[in-house]
């Protein structure tokens, strides 16, 4: 048990009114709302979604507003407030090929059908400081912002891994044969081994610089993980739920999401003939670079499935990797080292100078013996 820090209640208290002023900052400066934050942070926003497991731009910029943007802390208010929330139903699995487009790119064809679509990208900036944006401009949205273009994107294309598979040249989707109900990863506890359902739920769940880091690792040669990112998806989806008293699903709603199909080599095997394999990651929002890190890393866990040697490469494991993905849990262990120990400490330093003294008797009973 922790022993409360000097002062109570009232320094604590007191330390969250302080937190309430330093959040506010300058009163001569105007307030940030929750709608500029949803607006204009937005990929912010996306994240802390993706990483809170719960859909609700509103409430993701009202955490990052209240935990000063600091985005982890909003992820962990987002997910306290989630458990709150009653469960009443489950959705049908959403159609990302039904995917209402606003960013589509693949690396691994130029001109594919339904074409590349850049939409809102930092891909072709120059990573330069725009000092424009220091001021604050008064002028109306449409009058600013450059114009759209006239063309509407097809909102069905097929997919690159849906070319490729009609060729036989990447393994195939798991299809429509019946499958056991998938795990739910926030009311029962991981366990290992963990399905691969499971794991991409662990795996989107996960802090994105965590996944950025393992992902990093498998492209310099931890996991031989040599990937393509064979399309990147960037758009509205359509919620549907199934109405028992109906008979059939209806809409419920559109959701913004990111998909990422990765495509890797795979020399094959005594069953299966050389073809291309998948890693997959799929966000709410505009997440790319979460999206791509756990399409990488998913891959990488997918070792043993292929028969392939597990290099004992930190993406590979998936004990380790499941285990420390999740930064609600991580800051938990970490801060948690900021409260009181004090009677911990107290006892580890008596031990010490307990030894040190028997090390000093030992050494001077050996000088006297001498």
């Amino acid at each position: 048990m922790y022993v409360a820090v000097k002062g109570g209640e009232t320094a604590i208290r007191n330390a969250h009114k302080l937190l309430a002023k330093e959040r506010r900052g300058n009163a001569d400066v105007a307030e940030v709302s929750v709608a500029q934050i949803d607006g204009q942070l937005a990929l912010a926003v996306d994240r802390v979604m993706t990483e809170g497991s719960l859909y609700d731009r509103a409430l993701a910029a009202l955490a990052i507003k209240q935990a000063r943007g600091d985005l982890v802390e909003a992820i962990f208010l987002v997910r306290a407030y989630r458990t709150t929330l009653p469960r009443f139903g489950g959705a049908e699995p959403i159609d990302t090929g039904k995917m209402n487009i606003r960013r589509r790119v693949s690396a691994t064809f130029k001109d594919v059908p339904g074409g590349q679509l850049l939409g809102p990208t930092f891909d072709y900036t120059h990573r330069l400081i725009d000092f424009g944006l220091a001021a604050e401009s008064d002028c109306p949205v449409a009058e600013c912002a450059p114009e759209r273009a006239t063309t509407t994107p097809e909102p069905r294309v097929p997919t690159i891994a849906s070319i490729l598979g009609s060729e036989g040249l990447v393994e195939p989707e798991p299809g429509d044969a019946p499958r056991s109900a998938p795990g739910d990863l926030t009311s029962d506890p991981l366990d290992f081994p963990a399905e691969r359902d499971l794991r991409l739920q662990a795996l989107a769940r996960g802090d994105e610089g965590f996944l950025l880091a393992l992902g990093y690792s498998t492209q310099r040669g931890y996991a031989r993980n040599h990937a393509f990112a064979g399309e990147i998806r960037v758009g509205l989806v359509t919620v549907e739920m199934f109405i028992e008293e109906l008979g059939f699903a209806v809409a419920i709603g559109e959701i913004s999401i990111t998909e990422v199909q990765m495509i890797n080599q795979f020399k094959g095997s005594n069953t299966v003939p050389p073809q291309f394999t998948r890693g997959y990651g799929l966000t709410f929002g505009h997440c790319e670079r979460k999206a791509m890190s756990m399409a990488l890393v998913d891959r990488a866990l997918r070792c043993r499935e292929f028969g392939e040697d597990n290099l004992g490469a930190p993406a590979q494991d998936e004990e380790f990797v499941l285990s420390h993905c999740d930064n609600v849990q991580a800051t938990g262990f970490v801060e948690h080292l900021k409260l009181p120990h004090y009677v911990d400490f107290q006892s580890e330093l008596e031990l010490v100078r307990k030894i040190r003294r028997e090390i000093a008797e030992r050494d001077a009973a050996r000088e006297a013996a001498e």
